[in-house]
């Protein structure tokens, strides 16, 4: 992994990185810069230790392989430490006028998620006004750790969707952003009423009903739907529509059997869970 620095942060960044590390990791890092390399280091038990040996019970691994995840981790402290540069007035930085922060939240765990959220929202909030930042996610845990973090601060959230027609339109959260599957719902809802139904929609309804399930504790989607009439049919209809040959990245428009099928089994999780359903504007 390479990191290109400037030569004025480039013993300053590490630094301010390993504080931003320390909060997330277990392993250190070490800068080669006669090769522009960087070493990673973790604390682990040694194997050699016993209770009256001269040995320590603990040494350090160099050279180890880390995760995905704790890589995106590390590439997001380095980042965090270049923004507080920015925001202290560093004057190699005076040219910075916005952020933008695509998902940096990507292939890390729900704690991580929830704690890079927080910081991120508390490092703005230490320095409102001084830079304009944009910040773009897909992971709506994510998106609501923002939203609630940033509520008493000025600030802007949508949604963007995306039609079959290839158009993308911006739609306002207002104060109290809804989450992410009742966004989808409400997508789902509208594709119902106006027939525009398609492969892919199956795919997505069977998604929020796994989000539904696992909210109230049922071990499979089909719990949230136990009791509603015909059942047995919608849980195989999901089943079998939502995988084989319907494809996400090629859908096809459903024929009017599934289009009905779709509608019947939409309207019975509607009608058994009494969601509040936004408007959203295509």
């Amino acid at each position: 992994m390479s990191i290109k620095l400037d030569g004025l942060t480039l013993f300053t960044v590490p630094l301010l990185l390993e504080p931003h590390l320390e909060r997330y990791t277990t392993f250190n890092f070490k800068i080669d810069y006669d090769n522009w390399n960087i070493v990673f280091s973790k604390l682990v038990n040694n194997p050699r230790f016993r209770p009256d040996s001269e040995e320590t019970e603990t040494i350090i691994e160099n050279n180890i392989k880390i995760s995905r995840g704790e890589e995106n981790i590390f590439i997001w402290c380095v980042y965090l430490a270049i923004c507080e540069l920015v925001l202290d007035g560093l004057e190699v930085y005076n040219w910075v006028k916005f952020f933008y922060i695509d998902d940096p939240i990507s292939s890390l765990d729900d704690n991580n998620a929830i704690a890079v959220g927080s910081d991120l929202a508390k490092l703005l909030k230490r320095y409102v006004g001084k830079v304009k930042t944009v910040i773009s996610s897909h992971h709506s845990l994510f998106f609501n750790v923002m939203c609630n973090e940033l509520k008493k601060q000025r600030h802007k959230s949508y949604f963007i969707y995306g039609s079959n027609n290839g158009e993308y339109s911006l739609q306002s959260t207002t104060d109290t952003p809804f989450f992410h599957h009742v966004a989808m719902l409400s997508e789902l809802k509208k594709a119902s009423d106006t027939g525009r139904l398609y492969s892919n929609h199956f795919n997505v309804l069977r998604g929020v009903l796994e989000k539904t399930s696992s909210f109230f504790g049922f071990e499979d989607f089909s719990g949230c739907i136990h009791g509603i009439e015909d059942e047995i049919l919608f849980s195989r209809a999901l089943n079998l529509l939502s995988h084989g040959d319907y494809s996400l990245f090629d859908p096809k428009e459903l024929n009017e059997d599934n289009k009905r099928l779709f509608k019947n089994i939409l309207q019975g999780f509607l009608d058994r869970y009494a969601f509040d359903l936004p408007e959203v504007d295509n």
